[in-house]
């Protein structure tokens, strides 16, 4: 059995981008060397903690990860691993669908620790609600992966608080961690907070309370999309993107770090101590990320309130 990893990580990278075409097709040797020198980026930037799904090229992100930990001698210890299960691809005349049926959770576990060639996983999120489940079966689930030794320790993707109080009710284990679109471009997690007893509330949409109740009850919150997909660092598409890609560019320069690091700051300078995930698996744009990886967010109050003005390109009610 593996010995645990460390668990309080700044960033996670998340592992969507390895392993090749988005397609049942093999993975290949130059897939796995891609990946290799993606996780090699990683580790240079500080991130030892990295997120998978089952489904992430139709599981070849995990393959070619697992290929990556064959190669290096002692890397499994050094890491944290995390994987998703809970969404299945469509196939043939079967859509998409989400499934959280008990024995399901406990067989995608099982393939995922042989694709990832481990014997343990860290974290196991549950990527997505299924509104047919049963959260005692669930819970029956989890909690004999955890008791067989398979599984450390659990989370969700995706839910609100009301979702994952249904499930902490039948779970004895703490849930530990919830991950949701985050970023500067999507904020609505941040507005629900402020825009009660306005108009714009009711056209927010996002669940009331679900970033309270996290930190009432000590349930990481990760950030997928942080990077906002370079909106902000190159890619911007309206002049509010283009304002605010200005100001973290003068932040960046003033502080001798990176544009990418003053928009994973204004997440992590949030009091739920938000762990973004890095979505890219291109090395230059990981190592553009290690001052969020290695320090503290240096935002000041008033520097993270500019920035949020500025992407929400209006006075704030």
């Amino acid at each position: 059995m593996t010995t645990p990893a460390k668990t309080d990580h700044r960033l996670l990278f998340g592992c969507m981008g390895l392993g090749g075409a988005w397609d049942t097709s093999p993975h290949t040797a130059a897939d796995i060397d891609a990946a290799d020198t993606a996780v090699e980026a990683a580790l240079d930037s500080g991130i030892t903690a990295f997120d998978h799904a089952d489904i992430y090229r139709h599981g070849k992100s995990e393959a070619v990860f697992g290929e990556v930990l064959a190669r290096s001698a002692g890397l499994r210890e050094r890491i944290t691993l995390q994987t998703k299960c809970g969404i299945r691809l469509a196939e043939g005349d079967r859509p998409g669908l989400y499934d959280l049926r008990g024995p399901t959770l406990v067989r995608r576990v099982e393939e995922s620790l042989l694709r990832l060639r481990t014997d343990v996983l860290d974290v196991l999120l549950l990527h997505r609600p299924d509104p047919l489940a049963d959260p005692a079966d669930i819970a029956g689930a989890l909690t004999s992966l955890h008791r067989q030794g398979l599984v450390r320790r659990f989370g969700v993707s995706n839910m609100n608080s009301a979702q994952i109080a249904r499930l902490q009710a039948h779970l004895d284990l703490p849930i530990v961690a919830d991950q949701l679109e985050m970023s500067l471009h999507r904020r609505a997690w941040l507005e629900d907070g402020v825009l009660v007893n306005t108009p714009e509330s009711a056209a927010n949409g996002f669940p009331a309370g679900t970033v309270e109740h996290c930190l009432t009850h000590g349930i990481g919150l990760q950030a997928w999309g942080a990077l906002a997909q370079g909106r902000y660092t190159g890619a911007q598409q309206n002049p509010a993107e283009t304002a605010t890609a200005a100001l973290v560019s003068s932040l960046a320069e003033a502080k001798g770090t990176t544009p990418e690091t003053i928009v994973l700051w204004w997440l992590q300078r949030h009091p739920a101590r938000i762990t973004p995930v890095i979505g890219s698996s291109r090395p230059p744009r990981i190592r553009a990320c290690r001052d969020a990886a290695l320090h503290e967010p240096d935002l000041t109050h008033d520097e993270w309130y500019t920035l949020w003005v500025s992407a929400r390109g209006a006075a704030l009610p």
